[in-house]
């Protein structure tokens, strides 16, 4: 339960508690005192029953660690899956007045949804400490200032080694109240600015680094571990086996391309301090109720605003249909960061995990009045038939392979501002002015080498169509240039469709 939830509901009991006790005659104000006393009793003891078991796991946990740590192998970096030839561009020929007949294609498959892994969460709610004068420290995020409670003056711990006992030491000195007022800052920051769990680690490596110069200074290592612990992640310590340094290892719930990883109680923990580690020793044990981290985002990341030059885009078939676009610099930072994974080996899933991001506030506040403008009053095939197009021809298309040097999706507002995009980007993209300009769904449609769409619209619309769920959903492919709503691309294959649901 979080601590909100816990504090109301202890205000709860406490006014019951008091209105039962309350004498008809008592005065309002008398009643209000009785109450607060009653929950401020309540409160207190509920917080120290929270400490007393926080303190507890630490200390156990604590002892754990200074049991000999194991040396395990790890595995070498799961390569990204061999990408497939990407099914070039077609241009059709510009015909408004073309009949398109319905046609359904038969038996397409819809790729499954992966279960929602639970939010990573303090084992109990982390109570700050009250202090005569708080010292702060400037920590920045992706070019966002943020301020958490730490003297580095005072209130910085030293390992003496790296062995077991030495870890297991700093451990106890941090696992003090001294330290609450830190992790509570950044949890704080992490409900301000909406962090996904990626993000929130790099804020923690950010406090870190700060704190001790470097993510790669041993101290920096336990001291990132303590605190995405106590927030609620699966982290493991380990030693290099020339005892030298000291890594930081975490689980997540998908398969992260490009680092290697060991595999631990069932979990892959991934190293990603390019170390180039092949064995560890490793120390085990898991703190209660800790949980993988996740990488899908359904939210906004609220960074600081550093807004890209504008860039022009338009129609050619609607050349009305124009929009200047900038975009948030310190967001790009950050999805530049981004690990490529797959969750679960589901390759579909990638696709899924960037069209569920929402677009920044600062790009839809650009883009969205221009577009909802000139499609304002349009029937659903007319508005989507608009927004097709725009996404069709206001973009340059370019193959990963030769730009980036191999496969990288973009998220909608990577689209927007690199000066060159794929089928995936462009889907990505339309999926999104859809379901936030049009309001209708939208699926992803999956062939080998290329990557559509098809929309659910709630009126009559002819064209190719599958059924997903029950409901129709009308082809409308982003790189299939100049064709409109129903058009299929030449020679996709459809009887290996795969729908992804959004």
């Amino acid at each position: 339960m979080k601590s909100g939830s816990v504090i109301k509901s202890l205000l709860v009991s406490a006014v019951m508690l008091a209105v039962a006790s309350t004498a008809d005659a008592q005065s309002f104000e008398d009643f209000k005192k009785q109450a607060m006393s009653q929950y401020n009793a309540y409160k207190n003891k509920v917080e120290q029953d929270f400490k007393s078991y926080r303190d507890q796991v630490n200390a156990e946990f604590e002892e754990f660690m200074r049991k000999s740590w194991e040396l395990k192998d790890g595995n070498p970096a799961k390569e990204k899956p061999k990408q497939e030839k990407d099914v070039p561009p077609v241009v059709a020929p510009v015909k408004d007045d073309n009949q398109i007949e319905d046609k359904q294609i038969p038996n397409v498959k819809v790729a499954p949804v992966p279960e929602p892994e639970p939010v990573p969460e303090p084992i109990v709610p982390i109570q700050e400490v009250k202090t005569p004068k708080a010292v702060w420290m400037d920590v920045n995020l992706y070019g966002t200032s943020c301020k958490v409670r730490f003297d580095k003056s005072s209130d910085r711990v030293f390992l003496s080694g790296v062995s077991e006992n030495a870890v297991a030491d700093m451990w106890s000195s941090l696992s003090g109240e001294k330290y609450d007022n830190l992790i509570a800052d950044c949890l704080k920051i992490r409900n301000e600015l909406a962090l996904c769990d990626w993000a929130y680690m790099k804020l923690v490596n950010a406090v870190a680094d700060q704190v001790y110069g470097s993510s790669n200074v041993k101290e920096s290592v336990v001291l990132n571990s303590y605190l995405l612990t106590q927030s609620g992640f699966k982290i493991m310590m380990a030693r290099s086996t020339d005892n030298s340094r000291l890594h930081m290892l975490f689980a997540a719930d998908s398969d992260i391309f490009g680092h290697p990883y060991w595999k631990v109680n069932g979990e892959h923990y991934y190293l990603m301090d390019g170390s180039g580690a092949k064995s560890l020793y490793i120390f085990g044990e898991e703190f209660p109720k800790a949980k993988a981290m996740r990488l899908a985002m359904t939210g906004e990341n609220r960074f600081a605003v550093k807004a890209s030059t504008p860039r022009a885009l338009k129609s050619k078939r609607y050349p009305d249909m124009t929009a200047s676009v900038a975009v948030n610099e310190n967001l790009l930072s950050f999805y530049n960061d981004y690990p490529s994974s797959f969750e679960k080996g589901d390759r579909y899933t990638k696709w899924r995990a960037y069209a569920m991001v929402p677009i920044d506030k600062l790009t839809r506040d650009r883009l969205y009045p221009s577009l909802r403008n000139h499609i304002a009053g349009k029937s659903e095939e007319e508005a989507v038939n608009m927004i097709l197009n725009f996404v069709q021809t206001a973009f340059v298309y370019g193959y990963d392979d030769e730009i980036w040097g191999g496969d990288r999706a973009f998220f909608s507002e990577e689209t927007l501002f690199y000066p060159f995009c794929d089928c995936e980007d462009r889907s990505v993209l339309f999926s999104r002015l859809i379901r936030d300009l049009v309001g209708l769904d939208v699926v992803l449609l999956y062939y080998p080498g290329h990557l559509a769409t098809a929309v659910g619209f709630n009126e009559d619309v002819a064209g190719d169509y599958l059924m997903v769920n029950g409901k129709k959903y009308v082809v409308c492919d982003p790189t299939y240039i100049n064709a409109r709503v129903g058009m299929t691309m030449p020679k996709m294959d459809n009887s290996s469709a795969i729908a992804v649901t959004l």
